[in-house]
């Protein structure tokens, strides 16, 4: 017999601690940005310079994204298929978090072509930031849809990696990290480690990437502000306002799942919700709302049995608007750069966004960007380059993904509380 109290929560985080100077980098970019525009093409040397020193920064960072997230992904399925073992409550809240993380990418593909159609950019602004991005853009033709599908099982893992074909590689990654979890104890725990401390070496390397990001991103704004001008500030807050808004789909459908799923009154719910979502936009972290969570999902008479387990998992192993806000931006950067997204490549945007997220929960939010992000970008022949400049405003949507994350944790546990029956005075399982 297992304790859930012991097997289902996964063990606490052990990334290293990173520290991004997200304030930095902000106002690196409005400088970069506003001095760029006074430049203009008036010092052509100056802005070939910040070209050169804004591409090195750029590929730095984008060398730590294959091996980050394939070594994230491992060790995310190794521990969320222990977490399934533990017993069929907790196998219950992870099969709810899975399927809500694929529908939230799903609504993405849906919602923000929609949204940039109603509420499109600029045109002035659009058509500078094409002439400023042009050059980062793909080339080459759309491939058949068959072999689309042919593609997708690569012959050879490490070919695909090195030509940065992501989603062949995230199916030999899952299957490879499916393979670890069927594994007995030992070996198992050795190639988690050992995949473990990869991902630890990367974040440890990307966080001195980003403690360098405002000479980087300064560099790129210079560049774009010569070439866009004032538009590229108008640009960017229209970005910020779309992705914001299909992380805020995401948080109201949480209310709707604690109606329906959790049987929770909405008015209710609403009120223990409160002071998470205090915690979650003073801090924009999940684990630092736990409490908070914690408190309000017992004041809505939940089994505080079931919201110990259940909350823990949540923060370890699940962030509902990842896929969604992860995925618009993908989007977003395709309508930048006015490149057409098939349903062959939205699909591949759809499968890398639901799986990624589940790799990169515990993250700092910078370091999650990119990780998380620039995997969509390579799967959907888009480039990488624009979130180098994107990562310096990430503090503004960040703080609705993290309200909207702490508010499906408690929608998923009022569901999976709803929906269990009393497990008796000890919640034990049998672990497989």
């Amino acid at each position: 017999m297992t304790d859930y109290d012991h097997t289902a929560a996964p063990p606490p985080s052990t990334t290293p601690a990173v520290r991004v100077p997200a304030l930095w980098i902000l106002g690196a970019l409005v400088v970069g940005l506003i001095l760029g525009g006074v430049i203009g093409n008036s010092a052509p040397g100056v802005t070939d310079i910040a070209d050169i020193v804004g591409t090195m920064w750029l590929n730095a960072l984008r060398m730590t994204v294959v091996p980050l997230v394939v070594a994230l992904l491992i060790v995310g399925i190794v521990q969320t298929a222990k977490v399934a073992r533990a017993g069929a409550f907790a196998a219950k809240a992870v099969l709810i978090m899975v399927a809500i993380l694929w529908t939230s990418s799903v609504i993405a593909a849906i919602v923000t072509p929609l949204l940039l159609d109603i509420f499109p950019m600029p045109r002035e602004a659009a058509q500078a930031l094409a002439a400023a991005l042009g050059q980062t853009a793909p080339t080459g033709d759309i491939p058949p849809f068959g072999d689309f599908l042919r593609a997708m099982v690569p012959t050879n893992p490490i070919d695909a990696a090195a030509k940065d074909s992501i989603l062949p590689l995230m199916i030999f990654t899952l299957a490879f990290a499916f393979a670890v979890s069927k594994l007995t104890d030992r070996p198992r725990r050795t190639v988690a480690d050992f995949f473990a401390a990869i991902a630890d070496a990367m974040i440890i390397l990307i966080g001195w990437v980003l403690m360098i990001a405002p000479i980087g991103v300064f560099a790129l704004a210079m560049v774009v502000g010569a070439k866009a001008g004032s538009a590229a500030f108008g640009a960017l807050a229209h970005y910020v306002l779309i992705v914001t808004a299909v992380g805020t789909i995401i948080w109201l459908s949480a209310f709707l799942l604690a109606r329906v799923g959790g049987g929770q009154p909405f008015a209710a719910f609403v009120r223990a919700a409160i002071p998470a979502h205090a915690v979650a936009v003073s801090t924009q972290s999940s684990l630092a709302s736990l409490p908070a969570m914690v408190e309000g999902s017992k004041s809505l008479g939940i089994d505080e049995r079931k919201v110990d387990v259940v909350l823990p998992i949540a923060v370890a192993l699940f962030r509902a608007t990842g896929p969604a806000m992860n995925l618009a931006v993908a989007i977003y950067v395709a309508h930048w750069l006015a490149i057409p997204l098939t349903v062959p490549l939205m699909a591949a945007g759809v499968v890398v966004a639901s799986i990624t997220t589940m790799g990169a929960v515990s993250l700092p939010g910078s370091i999650s960007f990119i990780s998380s992000i620039a995997p969509i970008n390579l799967a959907m022949g888009l480039p990488v380059q624009p979130l180098g400049l994107l990562v310096a405003v990430e503090t503004f949507p960040d703080i609705m993904r993290t309200v909207g994350n702490v508010t499906m944790d408690m929608a998923v546990t009022a569901t999976v509380a709803e929906h269990t029956p009393d497990l008796g005075p000890d919640i034990k399982g049998q672990a497989t």
